[in-house]
């Protein structure tokens, strides 16, 4: 009584029903495989750029030059002069300072 209404078929579905149900289901499996493979990939790169990125990071640590020995000298240096100047240190104990300090 369907079939003369224009309903079609009742119950299992013809050929063409098939193929198509087969195409969407194919389709959305590739769809599926190919937003894993892709988001695998970004994952991926996201990972090679951070190890990228640590190992500049680390170079560029390690050829930073280090705060350098004279400058501190310099410094002490400058506060003898200055305990020296105020009366603080005799000629004897800035001398003898001194020459510890630039280790003579």
């Amino acid at each position: 009584m369907l079939a003369r209404r224009g309903f079609g078929r009742v119950g299992r579905p013809g050929l063409i029903g098939t193929m198509a149900r087969t195409a969407v289901v194919a389709g959305t499996a590739t769809a599926v495989v190919g937003g894993v493979r892709g988001h695998q990939q970004n994952k991926a790169a996201q990972a090679q750029q951070a190890q990228a990125y640590r190992q500049e990071q680390a170079a560029a640590a390690a050829t930073a030059p280090a705060p350098a020995a004279e400058d501190q000298s310099m410094q002490e240096l400058e506060k003898l002069a200055d305990m020296h100047g105020q009366g603080l240190l005799s000629d004897e104990e800035f001398a003898a300072a001194k020459s510890k300090l630039l280790g003579l």
